[in-house]
């Protein structure tokens, strides 16, 4: 292939479609008409000698030419876009959208004060908030589809950087006329109350140890130190019945109020259950270690004024829901 017949226009076409599926939509992030950027893809498919894209009822599906061809090329770009220069970011008049992977706690906790101070500060930016507990995240970072994940990882591959957004530890939740009262919680009373936890994935998934690994990131697929759990009571003895697993930590208020049983949740979310006034929170009755959560995004983004105007706000608030 001539490189010389390539029009870098033609590459950015190509990533807006990879980005978006769809012609129209690749056509306003890059102020093209439908027909432009159909007949810009079209030359880039000549000189290419490949569909590139075939288009389904789902919109335009690459072909594995264009899959293979997408990180590699997004990185390019950007590497070119570092070596102009980037425009500084100015939120109050920016237009652009930000996609961010979160579960459902984390988007209760930080991204709804987040989507708040954007209507505030940055009123023409868009949030787009997908889960966390897809199992092609990393894969999704990696394309430029998700520009930050946050979540609690054990391994962070040396591609993608990350920062601490806050640390928490495993807390107990129940009903405010719960039968122990206000005491404090003992091993007896964990013998005698079954558990709701929240598991996002298990080993049927590829989850080991709690978490599930996908191109070197691992991340939390139990919402719970099940270890430190489990090692608060000897081998062989009798321990805690796990009774209810759920995928959606935001479902523990409504299993909890009308039932004796705890549920075993990070401390943040504890509190924000106890702001509302319906559960109440306890101190777990062994030692729970802290876990960080983190954000994490691919390191060619590292630079991005506005990504990273993105990561100080969430630093931001992160102290806002740890204090």
């Amino acid at each position: 292939m001539n490189l010389g017949r390539i029009d870098l226009n033609l590459l950015r076409v190509f990533d807006a479609v990879f980005e978006d599926r769809n012609l129209v939509l690749a056509g306003k992030r890059l102020n093209l008409s439908q027909s432009a950027v159909s007949h810009a893809l079209g030359r880039l498919r000549d000189a290419l000698e490949d569909d590139l894209f075939v288009r389904t009822s789902k919109g335009m599906e690459p072909t594995a030419r264009a899959v293979a061809m997408a990180a590699p090329l997004r990185n390019a770009l950007h590497q070119i876009q570092v070596a102009l220069g980037d425009e500084p970011f100015r939120p109050d008049v920016a237009e652009r959208e930000f996609v961010v992977a979160a579960n459902d706690y984390i988007t209760m906790l930080l991204l709804g004060r987040l989507s708040q101070r954007l209507a505030a500060e940055a009123p023409m930016v868009n949030l787009v908030i997908r889960p966390s507990t897809r199992l092609d995240l990393a894969g999704q970072i990696d394309i430029g589809r998700i520009d930050i994940a946050i979540g609690i990882f054990a391994e962070v591959p040396p591609r993608f950087q990350s920062m601490m957004v806050w640390q928490q530890r495993d807390v107990l939740v129940m009903r405010q006329d719960h039968p122990i009262g206000d005491r404090t919680v003992t091993h007896d009373d964990l013998l005698n109350y079954p558990l709701v936890a929240v598991s996002l994935g298990g080993a049927e998934e590829g989850a080991v140890g709690g978490f599930i690994v996908e191109r070197g990131l691992a991340r939390q697929s139990e919402m719970f130190d099940r270890q430190a759990l489990e090692d608060a009571f000897p081998e062989g003895s009798a321990r805690p019945r796990l009774r209810v697993a759920v995928a959606h930590s935001l479902a523990i208020p409504a299993l909890l109020r009308h039932s004796e049983m705890f549920a075993v949740v990070p401390s943040p979310l504890g509190r924000e259950f106890e702001r509302y006034g319906e559960l109440k929170t306890r101190a777990t009755p062994y030692p729970p270690p802290e876990s960080a959560v983190r954000a994490v995004w691919h390191a060619r983004n590292a630079h991005d004024p506005a990504l990273q105007w993105l990561r100080a706000q969430i630093v931001d608030i992160g102290r806002q829901v740890r204090s």
